[in-house]
């Protein structure tokens, strides 16, 4: 089974057993090198795993210490829009839960569709809208990985979403909170689309995270998500969308995601 030759060659390399999972977005991959007693994994070397193409993506399993608490960090993620199937986008969830953590920190760089959002603003993620017009659990249901029918009525853990704000308020980190909606992209949204999207209830959009959130659910696994702010959706600003400007502004509030995120893990470790 592909999932137990990918296991066994991560586990073959790891020195800890991690307890929390991170998937790093773009641009925010560097809390990876916050580690300490750390190993590399090369998805290259891991069976079965596709190879990240995007800037922003290292494409690597990172297993250390992140303030003594013991993690595994992907640093850098695979996409649909990549021409990969979502059972390939979302096998990186179901290694970490087979490797024995129980709890997941997902993030994403996405384009703020709230007015009120700036870019440079972290927002909590308190619930998501699938748009990708598929899901990861289509298929066969393999009971021994979860149940058929995943209940998602709180996707993104309440518990981990009141820590995360208690957080955020000791380190004086303005927090936004709000409703990610998922494209499958890589073309960004059209001004229409945006206005559809925040009549939905959508507060920002992105290209990832959903099928990786629902598979950690169908896993059994508690989840927060936090979304980098990088740019205003489409037909808010009268400029062009662009990679290099999610790039730029990922690497503006670096500083503030990391101080976040290892308050975060230091709480719940």
């Amino acid at each position: 089974m592909q999932l137990n030759e990918a296991v066994k060659v991560i586990e073959s390399q790891m020195t800890i057993k991690p307890q929390i999972g991170m998937i790093l977005g773009s641009g925010l991959g560097v809390l990876a090198d916050e580690l300490t007693d750390a190993v590399q994994i090369p998805y290259e070397s891991i069976p079965h795993f596709p190879k990240p193409t995007v800037e922003g993506h290292k494409g690597q399993f990172v297993v250390g210490l992140l303030d003594q608490v013991p993690v595994i960090v992907m640093q850098g993620r695979f996409h649909y829009y990549e021409g990969y199937s979502l059972e390939q986008v979302t096998l990186p969830v179901r290694v970490m839960t087979s490797l024995g953590i129980k709890k997941l920190i997902v993030t994403n760089a996405s384009g703020g569709v709230n007015t009120s959002f700036a870019a440079g603003d972290l927002m909590l993620i308190t619930d998501h809208i699938n748009m990708l017009g598929t899901n990861p659990l289509i298929g066969p249901n393999d009971n021994a990985l979860g149940n058929r029918f995943p209940d998602m009525s709180a996707a993104y853990d309440p518990e981990l979403q009141g820590l995360t704000k208690q957080a955020a308020s000791d380190l004086e980190i303005k927090l936004k909170e709000g409703v990610y909606l998922a494209t499958s992209g890589p073309s960004y949204e059209t001004p229409a689309e945006v206005r559809m999207m925040r009549t939905l209830g959508a507060d920002a959009v992105g290209m990832s995270t959903v099928p990786e959130v629902i598979v950690a659910k169908h896993s059994g696994l508690s989840v927060l998500g936090i979304s980098c702010i990088s740019n205003a959706a489409s037909g808010i600003l009268q400029q062009p969308l662009s990679h290099e400007e999610v790039m730029e502004t990922t690497e503006k509030v670096k500083v503030h995601f990391i101080q976040l995120v290892k308050d975060i893990v230091k709480r719940i470790g």
